[in-house]
C-alpha cells in the first residue's frame, strides 16, 4: 500500500511542472511558431480578431514539404469571454500554389482564435503543429481569470468594438416622432 502512495505522489510531482509550463500563456500576447518551428510561415492574419468580424489567416508551405507533396489541414477553435470553447472546426482552406488560406467570424464576447496546422505527409503520417496545444489570436477585448479585462477596445469597464453604437438614424426617429405627437396634440 504504501509503495502505490509513493508512486502516485511521484506521478503527481513529475506532472504538476509538465502541465503548468504547458499553460504558460500571457494574456493578450498572440501564440505564433517560432522561427523555424513548422514547415510554413503566416503569410497574413488578423490581429486582433474581433467581435462579428472576419478574422482571417494564411500561411505558406515551406519549399521542401511542397516538393515533398505534404498536404495542411487548418483546424480553428473560438474561445468565449466565460471561459468555454467552442469544439475545433476542420476548416475548408482555399489553395492557391502553396499558399492556404482560411477565415472566421468569431462571435461577441469571445476572448481568441485557436487555430493549427495538420501537416500530412505523402506516406499517409502526420503531425501537427503546435503539437499539444494551440498557436493564438487574441481578441480586442478579451476576459482572462488570472489577469482580468484587457485588450485595445476594452474601456472603461466594458468592450467598446463599435457594436454598442446606436443604430444610423435611430435619434433622428426619436425626434421625427416626437414632432409628429406633438402636432397631432396640438391640433386638439
Amino acid at each position: 500500500m504504501r509503495i502505490k502512495s509513493v508512486l502516485v505522489l511521484l506521478a503527481v510531482f513529475i506532472l504538476i511542472p509538465i502541465s503548468s509550463m504547458a499553460s504558460e500563456v500571457n494574456a493578450g500576447e498572440d501564440v505564433n511558431p517560432a522561427d523555424n518551428e513548422a514547415p510554413f510561415t503566416i503569410a497574413e492574419r488578423t490581429s486582433p480578431s474581433v467581435d462579428g468580424d472576419v478574422w482571417s489567416l494564411s500561411i505558406v508551405m515551406n519549399d521542401e514539404e511542397a516538393a515533398n507533396e505534404t498536404e495542411f489541414e487548418l483546424t480553428t477553435q473560438v474561445c468565449t469571454n466565460d471561459g468555454v470553447c467552442d469544439p475545433p472546426v476542420k476548416m475548408d482552406a482555399e489553395k492557391e500554389g502553396n499558399t492556404y488560406s482560411i477565415s472566421v467570424t468569431p462571435p461577441s464576447d469571445h476572448t481568441y482564435v485557436n487555430w493549427r496546422v495538420k501537416a500530412i505527409y505523402s506516406d499517409g503520417n502526420t503531425t501537427n503543429f503546435p503539437q499539444g496545444d494551440w498557436y493564438k489570436t487574441w481578441s480586442s477585448c478579451y476576459y482572462q481569470q488570472d489577469s482580468g479585462w484587457g485588450g485595445e477596445d476594452y474601456q472603461d469597464g466594458e468592450c467598446s468594438t463599435g457594436e454598442d453604437v446606436g443604430l444610423p438614424g435611430f435619434g433622428a426617429v426619436i425626434a421625427s416622432t416626437g414632432i409628429v405627437f406633438a402636432a397631432i396634440t396640438r391640433r386638439e
